[in-house]
Parts: C-alpha cells; structure tokens; sequence
C-alpha cells in the first residue's frame, strides 16, 4: 500500500509541474534567483548539481559563467524549457528527469550543490538533505534560498507568492543546522523579501537562506 501511495503522489506531482510548465512564458522568470547569483560570483567555476531545477534558470546562468553544470527535476516539460533556455544562451547543461532517489550520482563529485526553492516532503527531508550533501567533495559548497516556515502568512493570502503549503515542506534555522551538521556554516538567515520571479514567485515572501562549506 505504501508504494501504491508513493507512486500515485509522484504522478500527481509531475503531472502538477508539467502542466505549470506547459506554457510559452518562462513561470519563474528566465534569470536567476538574486541569493544564487550573489554567492555564485564568489566561488571559482567547477562542477555544481541542480536539482529541483524546473526551467532551468540557474542551471542556465551558472553554465554561463563557465561551470559544468548537472541538474534534475521530474518534469520533462522543465527539462524541455530549460534546454530551450540553454540552446538561447549559447551554453549546455546536462538534465536529467527523475526524483533524488532516481539519481545515481557519485559521493564527492560536486564542488557546489545549489538548492533554489528545492522543497521536500516532511518526511523524506532529512534523507534527501543527507544524501545531496554526500555529493559534496570535502571544501565543497551548499547554497541553499527556500521558502520559511514563516511564510504561510504571505502565500496564505497571495498565492503568488508561491511556495508550499504545507508548512512540513518549509525550513526554519534549527532544522538547516541540523542538516548541516557536517558543514562550516558561513552564512545563515531569514529575511522578509519581495520576489519578482515570473508568475508565481511574484510578491512579498519569507525566505530562508545559507551558504555552507563541507569540512
């Protein structure tokens, strides 16, 4: 019964996303998240994974400034937007369609894990942050913008502000300390921030941030 369960909310979720992406317009915008791009410019280009990545607007923006680029998400509309998006910018990224637990990406591989709005179901969060840091080689960095828990007072009464609503999905201080238990964390925050990224990420929002190095 579980797996009937799990197979049936994969379904629901992709056809979710696929028909979100299903349009001309880029749904996030076709530049990249502000945090993203702010603490990428830091860091020297080498190999990131993106995953949860949709269109591909960080995936896109990261290859441009040279790095090698591997992504993930269980669209395949995502996937095809984001290509377009590459082909549009002249730069190549390799995307795969499928969940974390589809991936059979090696320990140590990635100088940077980027998770742009990557939200988990409660209870697959704490696996999944376990298994994409074991993808970071030692000195390696997580960069990490999500929706808070706080949030639910803003998309609660402008769904475009998007996010979850599940409040499980969303992330507070303690619970990243936690998963980042085996990192120096550099930088670690929440913030009331107005989003202007397309459609659905389009108002006031509370966000959580960090920037975290593998020891």
């Amino acid at each position: 019964m579980v797996a009937i369960f799990v197979h049936i909310t994969k379904t629901i979720m992709q056809d979710f996303w696929n028909e979100r992406y299903n349009r001309e317009e880029y749904v996030y915008g076709e530049a990249p998240n502000d945090y993203f791009r702010q603490q990428l410019a830091a860091l020297t280009p080498g190999r990131i994974l993106m995953p949860l990545e949709g269109e591909g607007r960080n995936a896109v923006y990261a290859a441009g400034l040279g790095w090698q680029v591997d992504a993930f998400d269980m669209s395949v509309e995502g996937k095809r937007k984001a290509l377009l998006l590459a082909e549009k910018n002249n730069v190549a990224i390799n995307y795969e369609v499928g969940e974390l637990s589809d991936m059979q990406y090696a320990a140590g591989t990635y100088d940077a894990v980027a998770l742009v709005f990557a939200h988990f179901p409660e209870s697959r969060k704490e696996a999944y942050h376990h298994r994409l840091n074991s993808y970071v080689r030692k000195g390696g960095i997580v960069i990490l913008e999500a929706f808070s828990k706080r949030h639910l007072q803003y998309n609660s009464v402008n769904p475009s502000a998007g996010g979850p609503r599940d409040e499980g999905m969303l992330y507070n201080e303690d619970e990243l300390r936690n998963y980042f238990k085996d990192f120096d964390i550099t930088e670690l925050y929440e913030t009331d921030t107005e989003l202007r990224e397309g459609a659905f990420h389009n108002g006031m929002a509370a966000v959580i941030r960090l920037t975290a190095r593998k020891r």
